[in-house]
């Protein structure tokens, strides 16, 4: 079967140690991903604790939750992932890229591959968590810019 992609950006003001900071911690996602996002928690801690690679957030809105594995942990330039459960693909693998923008903020280029697990719905699909995915690239940038604005340190 054909694999699928997605890729999407944002710009933030933030610097990219702040973006990371909102991106990489899962307990804090309810607040900036939007309603689609009620539950955001660590089942399970990676290297190093809490987000690093091997951990396990559950990301969602009951009853469809996502369990997502931490696979690449690189503040703050770049953190991948997998989705063990919760979506209709195979083999998902995302990246979240840092860069610096010019000019100072970051830029964020988040992509994504899978298999569609029914035949004939990649494309739409695609489009569909592409769509998904820059509202979360959106909703970090802007919480990033939050949170520097208010001297937030990422621990709430």
């Amino acid at each position: 079967m054909a694999v699928s992609t997605y890729l999407v950006t944002a710009e933030s003001t933030a610097p990219p140690e702040d973006v990371f900071a909102v991106v990489a911690d899962a307990t804090r996602w309810r607040e900036w991903a939007g309603s689609m996002i009620t539950v955001s928690e660590w089942e399970r801690e990676g290297d190093p604790p809490p987000g690093g690679v091997g951990a396990i957030r559950r990301l969602g809105r009951p009853p469809a939750l996502a369990r997502e594995q931490i696979l690449e942990y690189d503040p703050p330039h770049h953190l991948a992932y997998t989705i063990v459960r919760g979506l209709p693909v195979r083999g998902y693998h995302a990246d979240v890229e840092l860069l610096p923008a010019t000019g100072g903020g970051t830029t964020i280029r988040w992509s994504g591959a899978f298999e569609p697990k029914v035949p004939g719905t990649g494309a739409l699909f695609a489009a569909v968590l592409g769509r998904i995915v820059h509202g979360y690239a959106r909703g970090a940038a802007v919480e990033a810019e939050r949170r520097v604005e208010r001297g937030d340190d990422g621990t709430g």
